[in-house]
């Protein structure tokens, strides 16, 4: 089954706009898959295009501790795969935007790689993020998701050579997720310096849609990236405002300010 994925459509259809989308990311089941749902309803706004899902895991060792923690509070409340693919299908008809599922890799070993492609076919699923497989190891992974008419995403770091991003590149049907910097994921205060004038670079190599992600916490980050990309990941921040509530209501509130902030860059054309 193949079908060009709506991250990628939407992305090309942005970038012949020239505009840029935002791509939050959340935590299934953080606090509770109850507010998960009110997230994902926050979340749907026209500068949005497509929300980052990431399944919580015990070993997450590409996360900053803002996400780490995310993942502790999701998993203290009992959230599975299961879970996050279940609150997929749930919410997919109620929002517009697509859904990318971020997970390491041993969730979905665990639950079966066959059975959770066919499940994310159900659940509405576009594409998937496999957070710690390497690109030279991901052939059959690759092949089973894109039977099931799935997209692949992959990581390019910094460290990452010209031909290295352009394998990645190829590898990733949705679209390229650009690193920005070398660590963990974490909000930062400032973008790392060097980070426009290499992602010029990674544009002329490829022609794929280009997310950017890792450090990106203000409106200012967006505005700033958006000109050089096709969609600005934010996690950490989001993650963080989310955490910062006493309760839903707070929460809600922590996240739409911080929404408000990050989208208004994105309302008008940017390059």
């Amino acid at each position: 089954m193949k079908r060009m994925s709506e991250f990628r459509s939407r992305m090309l259809a942005l970038r012949k706009d020239g505009k840029a989308g935002l791509l939050p990311f959340v935590t299934a089941g953080d606090p509770s898959l109850a507010f998960t749902e009110k997230a994902m309803r926050a979340i749907d706004r026209p500068e949005v295009v497509g929300l980052e899902i990431g399944v919580p895991f015990s070993d997450p060792l590409a996360d900053g501790p803002v996400i780490q923690r995310s993942s502790e509070r999701a998993l203290a409340r009992g959230t599975t795969l299961r879970d996050t693919l279940d609150l997929i299908e749930k919410m997919r008809p109620k929002v517009s935007y697509p859904v990318l599922v971020m997970s390491y890799f041993n969730p979905m070993h665990v639950y079966g790689l066959e059975r959770f492609v066919k499940r994310c076919a159900s659940a509405g699923v576009d594409a998937v993020l496999p957070t710690d497989l390497p690109v030279e190891e991901s052939a059959a992974f690759r092949k089973a998701l894109g039977a099931g008419g799935i997209g692949s995403v992959f990581l390019a770091a910094p460290t990452s050579e010209n031909d290295r991003i352009e394998r990645i590149a190829r590898a990733s049907s949705a679209f390229l997720y650009y690193v920005s910097l070398t660590g963990v994921t974490g909000a930062r205060t400032e973008l790392p310096p060097g980070l426009l004038a290499r992602l010029k670079e990674v544009r002329r190599l490829v022609s794929k849609p280009l997310a950017v992600g890792f450090g990106v916490s203000k409106g200012k980050h967006v505005k700033a990236l958006a000109p050089h990309c096709d969609a600005v990941v934010v996690g950490s921040a989001i993650v963080r405002a989310i955490e910062t509530g006493k309760n839903d209501r707070e929460r809600l509130g922590a996240l739409n300010a911080l929404l408000d902030d990050l989208v208004r860059p994105l309302r008008k054309p940017v390059r």
